[in-house]
């Protein structure tokens, strides 16, 4: 409905607010103007009878009552006056503009005597403000009356007539009543002034407020709910525009971010799914292929032995034994990535690992007419590993190298050695998170084969998500990063902040980055351009770590610089249609699994190298 949207909502409750507020002002408003214009007139009545006192004395001390009569009745006609009228002490009126009233006695409970006689004495004097009373006259209109006391003075009591006695104090009072009707319709007029004036600027300011409301939170919150719409029936690429800096720019820019991290998080998700699908497809393809492989392969077999006299017949069947051979090791290699598990890790002698591998992958190695050198390090202490896991390792590495060599053949040279290596340089970061345990690494982003470390980064000029080389102390830079001035590094879910106020780098004096790294505590470095420095302050305390070291070298093709990025990708393989590219995504899932790194030296016509470094302890 129209009046639930925000804005109406807002411009009505800003309206309503404007008109109390205007109407309270407006109300003591007018109650002062009011009280200043019934002041002014109790001030012009107060002159007035002052007036009317002094003008009379004379005919009063002569006791000349006709003229006395005549006087007031013509000041009782004058503009702006109500009446006029002198009371003795015991409420009789002697004289008055209305001649009709001379004579009569007035009520001493009426307002123009309660003041004096209020159930007591008289009261001998009475200020200002007790002498003016405001009533309605019979008429209906609003009057104000004054009442000045006529004390008995020396010229009173040694007149020739001696009226009154020396010792009575007051003799009567002058009453004075003026009518307020232009006083009234100055209010009249002041109120609907304010009314009219209360209800334009609750208006005008109602439709500013709603103006404004519709420009700053209306559009911006309906678009914000079309968005979410849009968002809720599945279209993740919508993208809102972010004007300002306000709380719902800052809200409009965090859903664009939370629509391309859910559209991130749908592809990861996707791309999940899609690889335990391949590996649930890939072992079922395997199981139900095995078996019929197996007749196949058997029977073949069988009858090119049977078909020695017959050489058209031996070289069909030989194709077909060869090609089943070619599809078995593709089965088994399916099998071997989608039965990736976690090790069983216990001690064990890595050159007798090696020396089993050997021996399994003799045949394709004189096959492919290699020479085989053996350098096994002596002394090496038992590592924790897994051995079967590790063999495949070993068996892998070597028919890849002897896949290598060309048709001449050449050699392969196995070495292992014990190695004592510090963090920096042997470490990588496998975990990553920021303070609300959300997870930096970014595993689209592989560098080495590794996940990355993705940051979420501004600074003077520019922002951007930016990814670490996950090798502690590594040479790569930050890739993405476009400076360091104003430099904010922060989670790119949370947005929580990553860098440590008030640290400098201690190389080169820059900002200084840090993140969890579990289970080894915190991992600090510096992002500046050509500065290297990163601190893991949990992992160098333990010192240098034992390594295992077991190298594969061959003299074969090589591989090019740009196949290198992609090598341990599933079902990317440089052999053509020898290879099924599962190999070496089996080789770097068991090494990582087991706290491993891999590394890969090749130069194309000269060869390739492969090193496997393995912690002595996990």
């Amino acid at each position: 409905m129209f009046s639930e949207r925000l804005g109406v909502k807002l411009t009505a409750a800003a309206g309503a607010t404007a008109l109390v507020t205007i109407g309270v002002f407006a109300l003591f408003n007018i109650r002062s103007h009011r009280d200043s214009l019934e002041a002014e007139v109790a001030r012009h009545a107060d002159q007035l009878s002052e007036a009317v006192k002094a003008g009379t004395e004379f005919d009063m001390l002569l006791n000349q009552r006709e003229r006395l009569q005549g006087s007031i009745v013509r000041m009782g006609r004058a503009p702006g006056i109500g009446r006029v009228r002198v009371l003795n002490k015991a409420g009789r009126v002697i004289y008055s503009s209305e001649p009709a009233e001379v004579g009569t006695t007035v009520d001493r409970a009426s307002e123009a005597c309660a003041r004096c006689h209020s159930g007591g004495p008289p009261v001998p004097t009475l200020d200002a403000s007790q002498r003016v009373r405001v009533f309605r006259a019979a008429g209906g209109g609003r009057t104000l009356g004054i009442i000045n006391p006529i004390y008995n003075q020396p010229s009173c009591w040694t007149a020739s007539c001696h009226a009154h006695a020396q010792g009575v104090g007051v003799l009567g009072v002058l009453d004075v009543t003026l009518p307020l009707a232009e006083v009234d319709q100055s209010i009249r007029r002041a109120r609907l002034e304010v009314a009219v004036f209360a209800a334009g600027a609750t208006l005008a300011l109602s439709l500013l407020i709603g103006l404004l409301a519709r420009r700053w939170v209306a559009a911006p919150t309906q678009a914000l709910l079309a968005g979410t719409r849009r968002v809720a029936g599945g279209d993740l690429s919508t993208s809102l525009e972010a004007r300002g800096s306000d709380e719902l720019a800052q809200l409009t820019r965090s859903f664009n971010d939370m629509t391309r991290k859910l559209a991130e998080a749908r592809l990861q998700l996707f791309q999940s799914d899609k690889m335990a699908s391949l590996g649930r497809l890939a072992a079922g393809v395997a199981h139900e292929i095995n078996n019929p492989l197996t007749g196949v392969l058997t029977y073949a077999s069988f009858l090119l032995k049977r078909s020695e006299g017959d050489a058209e017949r031996a070289d069909d069947l030989k194709v077909i034994v060869r090609e089943t051979l070619r599809c078995r090791e593709i089965v088994k290699s399916l099998l071997d990535f989608a039965r990736q598990s976690v090790p069983r890790k216990v001690p064990v002698d890595v050159n007798e690992v090696l020396e089993r591998a050997v021996a399994v992958t003799a045949n394709p190695l004189v096959l492919a007419k290699a020479r085989l050198v053996c350098e096994p390090g002596s002394g090496l202490p038992r590592a924790v590993v897994d051995a079967n896991q590790l063999q495949q390792v070993f068996i892998n590495l070597l028919v890849n190298a002897a896949d290598s060599l060309g048709p001449d053949g050449g050699s392969v040279t196995v070495r292992t050695a014990l190695r004592r290596l510090p963090a920096k340089g042997s470490a990588h970061v496998r975990a990553a998170v920021c303070p609300k345990r959300h997870s930096l690494l970014d595993r689209e982003a592989l560098v080495d084969g590794r996940p990355s470390v993705k940051l979420a980064a501004r600074w003077r000029g520019g922002a951007g998500t930016v990814h670490l080389d996950p090798g502690f102390g590594s040479a790569a830079p930050l890739r993405g990063l476009g400076g360091t001035e104003e430099l904010s590094l922060a989670c790119p879910d949370c947005a929580a902040d990553l860098l440590v106020k008030g640290k400098s780098c201690p190389r080169c004096g820059g900002p200084v980055y840090t993140f969890e790294a579990p289970p080894k505590g915190m991992l600090e470095g510096c992002p500046a351009p050509g500065c290297r420095w990163q601190s893991w302050e949990a992992l160098e305390g333990e010192g240098e770590r034992e390594f295992i070291e077991a190298s594969v070298a061959d003299t074969g093709s090589g591989i090019s610089p740009e196949n290198l990025p992609r090598l341990f990708e599933p079902f990317f393989s440089t052999k053509g249609q020898k290879g099924n590219g599962l190999g070496l995504a089996v080789i770097w899932g068991i090494v990582d699994n087991h706290g491993g790194t891999i590394r890969v030296d090749s130069a194309v016509g000269r060869g390739s190298t492969f090193t496997v470094l393995l912690p002595v302890r996990p």
